[in-house]
């Protein structure tokens, strides 16, 4: 006696069960399934090395003497080590024209780079959760002045700060950087502090918190990631910028673009002072990334999340 089958007859719409089928993954899913072992790994370490190799050659070249870098290149070094000297940075101490334009470089980028953050900090929690007439117009001529180059405004500047005495002087160009730098800095940080949630704000106001205690106790320590990654662009632009030094800088004491720029054309070999002065040059804006290079992610990541 048969028992009589319970499974129900298959629906005209039902699929046939044909059983486990092995999943065929494409070139591409295999591709991304294999970047993380080890042969992508190398493959990034050599990458990486690569676009390293200018910063390793200006550095090795930097610690070698003039004679040397004009005879052979800067990889004989790892057969002749012995090459190795500071006394090109030595030398480079005794520059009084690299060492000033040194002091100038800081004196030109700490203040740029604080009045950007401190007033962009302001505008943009202004436009982001205080209201004021014509504040959605005013934000849109911000982002407007986001795509104005700064070669356009290089000849008007020019005859403005001449007419009130601030040409060729360290604080017009700390006025320059710092009016280039803030369409930038408001638009990113307005985009930031506006993902705050309101109920936080409405809960310190409740409290008594005034719009100053509100910005500084609450909207500050919440948009510290994004303030320390536009601290680091606008160091980064002002520490690296020539155009505008070599424009409106004071031509005795010039930043240290300038300086190594005068330093080509004045001694077209004197390269045992312009291997360590590029270095150093480029060493500390990588130091001041590095040293907040967590802050610079969390800033980057947070945006992209929100």
């Amino acid at each position: 006696m048969t028992t009589p089958s319970t499974t129900a007859p298959a629906g005209p719409g039902d699929a046939p069960d044909t059983g486990p089928v092995k999943a065929r993954r494409s070139l591409g899913a295999r591709l991304a399934a294999g970047a993380g072992g080890g042969a992508m790994r190398v493959f990034l370490i050599l990458v990486a090395l690569f676009w390293l190799m200018p910063t390793i050659g200006l550095l090795l070249s930097s610690l070698r003497s003039a004679d040397r870098i004009a005879a052979t290149g800067w990889w004989k070094i790892f057969t002749v080590p012995s090459e190795l000297t500071f006394d090109n940075y030595s030398r480079l101490l005794d520059n009084s024209t690299i060492t000033d334009s040194l002091f100038s470089t800081v004196l030109i980028t700490v203040p740029s780079t604080v009045l950007v953050v401190v007033i962009g900090s302001l505008a943009g929690y202004a436009f982001a959760w205080m209201d004021f007439p014509g504040r959605d117009w005013w934000f849109l001529v911000v982002v407007g002045l986001l795509v104005v180059p700064v070669q356009v405004a290089l000849i008007p500047v020019s005859k403005l700060f001449g007419e009130i005495g601030i040409f060729e002087t360290t604080f017009g160009v700390i006025m320059f950087h710092t009016a280039f730098g803030l369409p930038f800095a408001i638009f990113l940080l307005r985009n930031f502090f506006a993902e705050i949630p309101r109920e936080l704000l409405e809960a310190a106001r409740l409290d008594g918190a005034g719009e100053i205690r509100l910005f500084t106790r609450v909207v500050m320590p919440l948009g510290g990631p994004a303030i320390a990654s536009l601290g680091i662009f606008q160091f980064l632009w002002v520490w690296n910028d020539m155009l505008v030094a070599l424009i409106f800088a004071d031509s005795g004491s010039p930043p240290i673009t300038v300086a190594l720029q005068q330093q080509v054309r004045q001694f077209g070999n004197n390269i045992d002072v312009l291997a360590p002065g590029a270095f150093v040059s480029m060493v500390i804006p990588l130091a001041v990334f590095f040293a907040f290079q967590r802050q610079f992610v969390s800033g980057v990541m947070a945006g992209a999340v929100k």
